[in-house]
């Protein structure tokens, strides 16, 4: 269970504090899924990388199953965050001299020390499967610069599902695709969501992103509201 609590952001300005969010309040349970929409500069993406301990509040709680990554000190943090939670962002930010194999396996590298009874032949079997469910089983030697905007972005989920998190996380994740890329990745998130029955957050300005979910929020003045 996701449970944020009071959730409070200001920057520090010339002029004084700049409240970004207002006392935000949620809780998801596994299975959820949601779509947060709003104008540029309403705190979408702050939301979201509070949410997945990239960035602190000033004030409130962020818990996972009853952990407080804020609590943690910067590597079990770290630890935290490549384990419990998936991150895909509107850049799909993989490594370019690496292969759509390689890029899918880094997360790995960064949990070996902590995951001392899992071996190097489980994770590629895993990251394979997983890339041939995002359709590139015939791209795993490719680079990134290979690949169009859809598979880059799908390699992106890929990596993201490969620790098998509890939260994914999306910022803007067909914001950099075409129409029909766009669709394909939006059906295959929401896909692979059902099937692993994560939580699921997705930020964007895409309302026909937004229309696929069930569930949504819009970013209005630091606060959420529901958006029927």
């Amino acid at each position: 269970m996701l449970i944020a609590k009071d959730i409070t952001k200001s920057y520090a300005t010339p002029r004084g504090p700049l409240a970004i969010l207002n006392g935000i309040s949620l809780t998801l349970t596994r299975g959820d899924a949601i779509a947060i929409t709003g104008p540029s500069g309403s705190g979408k993406s702050t939301l979201l990388y509070i949410l997945g301990a990239l960035e602190p509040p000033t004030s409130g709680t962020v818990t996972l199953d009853s952990d407080n990554p804020f609590e943690l000190g910067e590597r079990r943090q770290a630890a935290f965050r490549n384990r419990h939670i998936g991150f895909v962002f509107q850049d799909h930010s993989l490594l370019p001299q690496c292969s759509v194999l390689e890029n899918v396996l880094a997360p790995t590298l960064a949990a070996a020390r902590d995951r001392k009874g899992e071996h190097a032949a489980d994770d590629e079997r895993r990251a394979r499967t997983l890339l041939e469910e995002v359709g590139l089983a015939e791209r795993l030697d490719h680079r990134p610069a290979e690949l169009s905007g859809g598979e880059k972005q799908r390699a992106a989920v890929a990596r993201a599902l490969i620790l098998n998190p509890s939260v994914l996380l999306c910022d803007e994740p067909t914001g950099n695709l075409d129409r029909t890329s766009a669709g394909a990745v939006a059906e295959l998130l929401l896909n692979l969501h059902a099937e692993r029955k994560t939580i699921l957050i997705a930020v964007t300005h895409s309302a026909a992103l937004a229309e696929r979910f069930a569930t949504r929020y819009e970013m209005d003045g630091g606060r959420l509201r529901p958006n029927h």
